[in-house]
């Protein structure tokens, strides 16, 4: 490995080195980061309470849109608060088992994550395509169940390549990054990595690939339907329940897609900080306002919880 011994250490921790390019920015890039994740959790806290409280939002996409809450809330806190304690305190030290732990459930959340949004999508499609069935098909069992398989979807498949980085040698403490991502990680290790990176390359093409095309076909099925409606008014009232939906879709595929399917490990490790500052600390924060502050029945919720108050 260029610029580390031939020679693996006892690695016990390693170190984020964050943003060293904007050291004198830190205080600015903390309070940024921060209130977008104040924000981020209070929103999708109070999607997740409005929906589990009023009948009117008791539906199978707004329980989808709860458990994508719960999701964001997860898959921010897990890299967020390290995040802001290497900004504000410099503490840049994170123990081996914590980078590990990190890796894993970041990227179990983020597949749970790309799983759920298919199985959105094939709500909307169920919604749109089969009204008179809607509710046949999408009964609560099968949208429990369908929830369950994307978290085991999520979980389970990343256990190998998280075993196998448990176990690499590696020859360098320093991280590229502000958590442990898989590429940094790859390039500390003393040996030829480039199994697990083919590994990974497939397991990452599997999981985005898999759900992007599934939605796209949905979308594809949703988009001819809409297209059969003779009025305008009905066309633009069909697309307007999904629009939301393929707008995030757009968003969370295209951004993680760009840095995770690439098999090779020499990336532009700026470039992929940048683009994870994005879907870690910005989309969770849209999300909710997309989904669902948009939305007239959960503006009403919203609304009646307010005057109640």
């Amino acid at each position: 490995m260029e610029n580390y011994q031939n020679m693996s250490i006892n690695t016990s921790h390693f170190y984020l080195l964050g943003f060293p390019v904007y050291q004198p920015w830190h205080w600015i890039l903390f309070g940024i980061i921060m209130i977008m994740y104040f924000l981020s959790l209070v929103g999708n806290i109070i999607i997740i309470f409005m929906v589990y409280t009023n009948s009117h939002l008791s539906s199978p996409m707004y329980f989808f849109i709860a458990n994508l809450s719960l999701i964001e809330i997860l898959y921010t806190s897990v890299t967020i608060p390290k995040l802001l304690d290497v900004l504000i305190a410099k503490n840049k030290y994170i123990s081996f088992d914590g980078c590990i732990a990190q890796f894993y459930f970041f990227f179990c959340l983020g597949s749970t994550e790309c799983f759920l949004l298919a199985v959105m999508s094939y709500d909307r499609f169920t919604a749109i395509c089969k009204p008179l069935l809607y509710n046949i098909i999408m009964n609560w069992p099968v949208c429990h169940y369908l929830v369950v398989a994307c978290w085991l979807g999520g979980f389970l498949p990343n256990l190998i390549a998280t075993f196998i980085i448990a176990n690499l040698q590696f020859c360098g403490q320093d991280i590229q990054h502000f958590f442990c991502d898989l590429f940094p990680l790859l390039q500390l290790s003393c040996y030829d990595t480039s199994k697990l990176q083919t590994l990974n390359f497939f397991t990452a093409s599997a999981i985005v690939l898999l759900s992007f095309f599934l939605t796209l076909w949905t979308y594809i099925r949703i988009i001819m339907a809409i297209l059969k409606i003779p009025s305008m008014t009905g066309k633009f009232k069909a697309f307007s329940t999904c629009a939301s939906h393929l707008t995030v879709v757009v968003i969370s595929f295209g951004s993680v897609g760009f840095v995770y399917l690439r098999p090779k490990v020499n990336a532009d490790f700026d470039l992929n900080k940048a683009l994870s500052v994005f879907y870690i600390v910005v989309t969770p924060v849209i999300n909710p306002l997309i989904y669902s502050f948009r939305n007239k029945d959960v503006k009403m919720v919203l609304k009646k919880i307010i005057c109640r108050q």
